[in-house]
């Protein structure tokens, strides 16, 4: 029924029309593509100017200064998962009983990452600052698996409180 010059006339068949569909999208793409779109005919005000506003940086002292411990407090359930606050329990991470001021790695919990001892003495609430907005980045190779609090005000909020903790 089905012989050798049948299978290639079918084949050949298949390679003809995909030539002529890759022939006729060249072909389309030459006639219809437009290099430039030249200026713009109307230029419709919208009252914003496209230039970027700039972020005004504000001082993490500024914000400590004014920070709300109460709320740290709820932004501390986050840390619970890992941190106790209890003097000497220590859980996944080490407890965070009067931390802020605390020598780092003086806990006596085992399985601190050399990199922190590197990078900080002293757990001022600069230092607590900068590694909580982003623990690997400030501390390369820390063993802490947390991403970090981008807003400056939860950060203030969360070190007031642990300030307050056996502070």
């Amino acid at each position: 029924m089905f012989d050798t010059m049948t299978f290639t006339k079918i084949a050949a068949s298949l390679c003809g029309a995909l030539l002529v569909l890759l022939l006729g999208k060249w072909a389309a793409e030459e006639l219809y593509h437009v290099d430039g779109h030249g200026d713009q005919a109307y230029v419709i005000d919208t009252g914003s100017d496209d230039t970027a506003e700039e972020t005004v940086e504000v001082a993490f002292a500024d914000v400590f200064a004014a920070a709300d411990a109460s709320a740290g407090q709820r932004i501390f359930r986050q840390c619970s998962a890992c941190h106790k606050l209890e003097d000497g329990e220590n859980a996944v991470g080490p407890h965070l009983y009067a931390v802020v001021g605390r020598e780092v790695g003086s806990t006596g919990y085992g399985s601190y990452s050399g990199a922190l001892n590197e990078v900080a003495d002293v757990w001022t609430p600069e230092n607590l600052n900068s590694f909580l907005e982003n623990p690997r980045g400030w501390a390369p190779g820390t063993s802490m698996g947390y991403n970090g609090l981008r807003d400056i005000e939860d950060r203030a909020n969360l070190i007031a409180y642990l300030d307050s903790i056996g502070g």
